[in-house]
């Protein structure tokens, strides 16, 4: 039996509200092929975290009704000696299966209680990468839980109720810069005749600066040449760990100096929150989409195959 959708939202972002009043409308039938709306926690912590947490643990305490789990440790290229690279189109194409996600569904990505956003934009920019139709990122489940909405826990096979037959996706490489071209752009930053390509960088100052060390044991910290700092929580309202509004967004973006007109690469520790900038960016209309960017390889990738000696890691002095 088919159907049609009844609700679509309509922004990248949404809020509670939208979330709920869309699942509300599109409550799945194991007889129904409509597309569905799905929530998607993408719960992740970085491997220091000072409580040990893990994205499993909090998606078993609480999430949202239905939601799917999608594990940014386990779905990336594991022939890969760096932490987050994009996976394979075959294996992308095998976990939606395995979460049962089909092609047309609606997919709403979101972030832990705990951080606030943090890992969902990656995990919405990878479906975007791999062409999946309609993609947002809930902000954020914070709110979701402060303002009253329902919440689920313990083991969450029963929302898959089978396995989907998600296609074999091709994975779209204009929107991913990789390390040759990456050192390419760092070695022409400043000479003349270069493009003017802004490098932003997620990562915390002092990791940036070079003053604080990574979270990686013996990974020298410090930025790429031309590099320019947007610390994650730049971006997002102080209290709720959501984005700020976008006005308030551009307003970041134009005191860090940098022209919407220009290209945009945006980079961090592992690609994982390079991508709050990119959807940051989308939010505040900076930029042109088509010249945004995201080093996928990022720090961790970046500090293992340069070095000060040849110039491409600077440090605040």
């Amino acid at each position: 039996m088919g159907g049609t959708r009844q609700i679509n939202l309509q922004s990248y972002l949404v809020t509670p509200k939208e979330l709920s009043k869309a699942l509300t409308k599109n409550v799945p039938t194991k007889i129904s092929t409509a597309p569905r709306v799905i929530p998607l926690c993408a719960a992740w912590f970085l491997p220091n975290d000072p409580k040990g947490r893990t994205g499993q643990q909090v998606f078993k305490e609480k999430r949202i009704p239905t939601a799917r789990f999608f594990d940014l440790d386990a779905v990336k290229d594991h022939d890969s000696p760096y932490p987050h690279m994009l996976p394979k189109p075959d294996v992308f194409a095998k976990a939606m299966q395995q979460i049962g996600i089909r092609r047309d569904d609606e997919v709403v990505v979101y972030d832990t209680q705990e951080l606030g956003i943090f890992s969902a934009p990656r995990v919405a920019w990878t479906l975007h990468i791999f062409g999946h139709p309609i993609v947002h990122v809930l902000n954020n489940f914070r709110l979701w839980v402060e303002q009253g909405y329902p919440t689920e826990s313990g083991e969450a096979e029963a929302a898959v109720e089978e396995p989907s037959r998600y296609p074999t996706p091709i994975l779209d490489a204009s929107r991913v810069v990789d390390f040759p071209e990456m050192k390419e752009i760092a070695r022409d930053y400043g000479k003349e005749g270069s493009e003017g390509i802004q490098l932003l960088d997620a990562r915390s100052h002092g990791r940036w600066a070079g003053t604080e060390p990574e979270p990686r044991p013996g990974l020298s910290s410090g930025h790429m040449p031309g590099s320019i700092n947007v610390p994650v929580p730049e971006l997002l309202d102080p209290q709720t760990g959501a984005f700020l509004p976008g006005d308030e967004l551009r307003r970041v973006f134009q005191s860090k100096g940098l022209d919407p007109e220009k290209p945009i690469i945006s980079s961090c520790g592992t690609g994982v929150t390079a991508a709050v900038i990119d959807a940051a960016l989308g939010e505040a209309g900076f930029g042109r989409p088509e010249v945004r960017r995201l080093y996928d390889g990022s720090w961790t990738e970046w500090a293992q195959r340069v070095s000060e000696a040849d110039g491409l890691i600077r440090k605040e002095t």
